[in-house]
C-alpha cells in the first residue's frame, strides 16, 4: 500500500503546527491539579517507542494520563472526518486510536494505571477522577 500524504504542502504546514504538549485542555486540567495540591511530572516517554509520551505522570503511584484531543484520537462524541485526502485523515486518525489501545494495555501489564481523558471533558471532572484514583492508588498500597 503506497504511502498517504496530505493533500498539499499548506495542509502539511498546518498539521505540524498543531500542538502536541501543552494543549489548553492539558494546561487546565494541570492547573486544577496543582488546585488540589498535586504534583506530577510532565511529558513523560512511558517506553521505549515513538509517541508513546504520557501528558501527565504520577511516578509513585505509577498512574499515566493522557489528553486526547477529539479530533486526531478519534472521540466517539465529537470526531469528524475531514472530506478532503479522506482517505490519508481515515488513516492517520485510526492509526492514532490503535497506538492509544497499544500503549495503554501495554502500561497496564507493567503495573500502570491509565487514565485517558478527552479535551471536551472539562478540567474539573478530570481531575476529579485523577484524584479518585491517586486516592485508590494510595490505599491500596497502604493495605497491601
Amino acid at each position: 500500500m503506497p504511502k498517504i500524504t496530505p493533500s498539499s504542502h499548506e495542509a502539511s504546514r498546518r498539521m505540524a503546527r498543531v500542538r502536541q504538549k501543552g494543549t489548553m485542555a492539558e494546561v487546565e486540567i494541570r492547573r486544577a491539579l496543582r488546585s488540589r495540591g498535586l504534583r506530577y511530572r510532565l511529558q513523560v516517554p512511558v517506553m521505549n517507542k515513538p509517541r508513546r509520551t504520557a501528558d501527565i505522570v504520577f511516578p509513585r503511584q505509577r498512574l499515566a494520563v493522557f489528553v486526547d484531543g477529539c479530533f486526531w484520537h478519534g472521540c466517539p462524541e465529537h470526531a469528524s472526518w475531514p472530506k478532503s485526502n479522506a482517505e490519508f485523515w481515515r488513516n492517520k486518525i485510526e492509526e492514532n486510536i490503535a497506538r492509544d489501545v497499544d500503549t495503554t494495555q501495554r502500561l497496564e501489564m507493567a503495573g500502570w494505571k491509565v487514565i485517558r481523558v478527552w479535551e471536551h471533558e472539562g478540567a474539573l471532572k478530570a481531575s476529579d477522577r485523577i484524584a479518585r484514583k491517586l486516592a485508590s492508588a494510595r490505599n491500596h498500597k497502604r493495605d497491601g
